[in-house]
């Protein structure tokens, strides 16, 4: 029985889920912080991150396409470098990132709560009461924002670009104060320092990719999406950020854990301020929800294919929802949150240390590509790199740049490498023992490609079988008609 989905998703489609899986509160702080650091000159940040991202998006486009029904970055980096490397990569980029960058949500979406609704109610307990409610809808298999998160994307970019205009043009806005003059690049050739900072503007693009199967002229739609995408994502922050040095001191917004509101606040006063908390909040929400849902479902994978214990392939029986992945990932996401970053005085630490752990797997999937194009050269491939190598030797460099450059000021730079370094020998550590002594695999052996295929297609059938489309893995803005489809698909296909 196959279970393919219908090919059912155009450019629009797949241009709002590329731009809705990185439009997140936990952005628009960092490009506060980076315009209060640097300037106006943090647009030369901004661009390099651009540029950065866009060579990410051409590689994860060719894989995708070459091999779209395979499980992503996890199958393609089997068939390329084996299985160790490809463990590591999704452990490394989907699941412990989301540990640290959820909880920074919670604590944004929290302060925002109570500096402009309840003063009298501290941010933590809005923090948990979220991660309460969107653990508990998802474990009963209620997507509250599946429908919504277009709507929600869209508001966002819109808000953010419409501030950003009335700032930069002055219509209706408060009076701008006078603020201390400050020279375009103050840090001069040192603002390509930040472009870890301002990669995170942009991280998470890639998402898009898996719903190649998906898509109408994938080879097509898909790379044109993300291009459009990280472009649209490009205007609007810049937009917003020198509308933001307009009307805050850039001391303030490089210290501020949401620069974005005060911003609000000092261009409109309290209306604008509750117009951007809403937004924010809701933005939070939905990007919260994302990670409780679609982790637990890459956790299901994994376990499904014998690289994480056989509970992560629980089922609950009423609700047909991962949910031992659910509250897992809820309870580690609970230890940061309360742990430490919800009263943290500077977010931008871990979310630094996120996007830095997330940077090793753009690497590793630019050298898939360069692997797969000399083992397999005469593969069918729906969209190419253009200008292959270049790309890849430029953003797996570049990378490697933002990688080692990750603090934007020293003060950060030991916490976020010690963050990281935790990150990256807890995976491998886990990684070696599970591949040498539990399931006695090769570490290094490449997969077959048609090996690959056929045992993503076992782990579709299993997702199937427990009422999971496969989608769902990937794509958080698969609402409940997913399923029907992939039923639908399914039986016409037996």
């Amino acid at each position: 029985m196959k279970t393919e989905l219908r090919k059912t998703l155009g450019f629009y489609s797949c241009f709002s889920v590329a731009v809705g899986l990185v439009v997140a509160s936990s952005t628009l702080v960092s490009l506060g912080q980076g315009m209060g650091l640097a300037g106006g000159g943090f647009v030369f940040a901004m661009a390099t991150a651009w540029i950065l991202q866009l060579c990410s998006a051409q590689s994860y486009a060719e894989l995708a396409c070459m091999m779209p029904h395979a499980g992503g970055l996890r199958s393609y980096t089997k068939v390329a470098m084996g299985a160790l490397p490809a463990m590591a990569a999704v452990i490394l980029a989907y699941v412990i990132p989301n540990l640290v960058a959820a909880p920074a949500e919670l604590a944004v979406a929290g302060a925002v709560i109570t500096e402009t609704f309840t003063p009298a109610i501290p941010p933590v307990v809005w923090g948990g009461l979220l991660l309460a409610v969107l653990t508990i809808t998802n474990v009963i298999g209620v997507d509250i924002f599946a429908k919504l998160q277009i709507i929600f994307t869209l508001t966002m970019m819109g808000s953010m670009a419409l501030l950003g205009i009335i700032g930069l043009t002055g219509i209706g806005t408060l009076p701008p104060p006078v603020l201390p003059e400050q020279p375009f690049n103050p840090m001069g050739m040192g603002v390509f320092g930040l472009t870890a900072l301002a990669i995170w503007l942009y991280i998470g693009i890639e998402f898009v990719t898996p719903m190649a199967q998906e898509t109408k002229q994938p080879g097509k739609n898909i790379p044109k999406a993300m291009f459009y995408g990280l472009l649209a994502i490009f205007c609007v922050n810049l937009l917003y950020g020198y509308a933001s040095l307009k009307f805050v001191p850039g001391e303030e917004l490089a210290n501020s854990n949401h620069p974005h509101v005060d911003m609000a606040l000092a261009m409109l006063g309290k209306p604008g301020m509750i117009w951007i908390a809403i937004v924010s909040i809701f933005a939070s929400a939905s990007t919260i929800n994302t990670i409780i849902g679609v982790v637990p479902r890459m956790l299901y994978g994994m376990a499904v294919s014998r690289e994480l214990p056989a509970v992560f392939r629980s089922i609950h029986p009423r609700f047909h929802t991962p949910w031992i992945g659910i509250l897992f990932m809820a309870g580690a996401m609970s230890l940061f949150f309360f742990g430490g970053i919800h009263k943290a005085p500077n977010l931008i630490v871990y979310i630094l240390a996120a996007c830095c752990s997330w940077l090793f797997a753009y690497i590793i999937a630019h050298l898939n590509v360069i692997i797969l194009r000399r083992r397999y050269p005469n593969y069918k491939r729906p969209y190419k790199v253009p200008f292959y190598p270049i790309p890849q030797i430029l953003g797996s460099l570049g990378m490697g740049y933002a990688i080692v450059n990750i603090a934007p000021v020293p003060e950060m730079e030991s916490t976020i490498f010690r963050l990281v370094g935790f990150m990256v020998a807890g995976t491998l550590v886990y990684v070696v023992v599970w591949l040498r002594f539990v399931v006695k695999q090769p570490m290094f052996i490449p997969m077959d490609m048609q090996e690959a295929q056929e045992e993503w297609g076992l782990v579709e059938k299993e997702l199937y079988k427990n009422g999971i489309p496969a989608t769902f893995i990937i794509n958080p803005g698969c609402g409940p008609n997913c399923l029907a489809d992939t039923q639908a698909a399914a039986t016409s296909n037996e």
